[in-house]
């Protein structure tokens, strides 16, 4: 059976999961969550005291990534992880959407799920450097990458767009936001990027 692997990245906090989740579910689709794999069969290496966050093997990862594509029983799956782009095989991969959210409201999620220090600057200065759309871009191409700037949408919203550039109704774009230009131009750059 011929597998349609459609990827979810982005900065952590904005979104990947719970879109992955309601968007499998609308197209019956299997759905991993890489860290929560990662952790499940123990594919870690350590643990990075200083961001309280693993280190993924990703040798591991990436051969058990590839039997569940391979095993799976549905025709579609949905793979979600700010890493994504560097553990699934390119060649099963069909779509790569890049989340994106304004850094203001990403700070505030991201304390609200408990990051501060190095991981909350580190991350937010990954997501107003494009770290994760680079990331894609590089691997992927901008053929099956698409940048959503999800800012202020719920959940049900972002899903819908997606169906959106699945179904052909609505093209796939990158090159949608620039937050270092926006930062800069509102005099907010050295508040949100120190590192």
């Amino acid at each position: 059976m011929l597998k349609q692997v459609i990827l979810l990245t982005g900065t952590p906090c904005v979104g990947k999961t719970s879109v992955s989740r309601l968007l499998s579910s609308k197209l019956d689709a299997s759905c991993v969550n890489l860290t929560e794999l990662a952790i499940r069969e123990n594919l870690v290496c350590g643990k990075d005291k200083e961001r309280d966050s693993i280190i993924i093997d990703e040798n591991r990862l990436r051969r058990k990534i590839s039997e569940i594509i391979k095993n799976c029983n549905k025709g579609k799956i949905i793979i979600d992880g700010h890493y994504a782009v560097h553990i699934v095989p390119k060649r099963l991969v069909a779509n790569v959407f890049v989340l994106r959210r304004n850094p203001i409201e990403l700070q505030k999620f991201m304390e609200k799920c408990g990051f501060s220090g190095c991981k909350l600057w580190e991350n937010l200065a990954s997501e107003i450097l494009d770290v994760c759309l680079i990331d894609a871009l590089k691997i992927y191409g901008e053929g099956k990458v698409c940048e959503l700037d999800v800012t202020g949408m719920r959940v049900e919203g972002v899903v819908s767009e997606i169906l959106a550039v699945l179904s052909g109704h609505k093209k796939c774009h990158v090159g949608v936001v620039d937050w270092l230009g926006k930062l800069e131009s509102e005099g907010l750059l050295d508040k949100y990027l120190k590192i």
